[in-house]
């Protein structure tokens, strides 16, 4: 089994695959050269940078909130909220 990530990893899968993107073709948007490079980063076997996020929202045709299984809005709030209290 890979590392425990917050990132969807099935909505990018799903997401790549209903827009018929290779693999290989996602590889080299970040800059690898093999796919099978690429498919770690989509089991969980590697964990993408922060950096590389908007590269595969570009090429998924998403915003990178959807990567996030938690509702980023709302936690955005809670933060700013704690932030304001301190």
């Amino acid at each position: 089994m890979g590392k425990t990530t917050s990132l969807d990893l099935e909505y990018m899968r799903d997401r790549r695959q209903e827009l018929n993107i290779p693999l290989q073709e996602m590889a080299e948007s970040l800059g690898f050269k093999n796919a099978s490079t690429y498919l770690k980063y989509e089991v969980g076997e590697s964990a993408l940078k922060a950096e590389q996020l908007p590269i595969v929202a570009r090429k998924l045709k998403c915003k990178m909130e959807n990567f996030f299984k938690f509702n980023f809005a709302e936690i955005a709030k809670k933060v700013e909220a704690d932030c304001v209290e301190e």
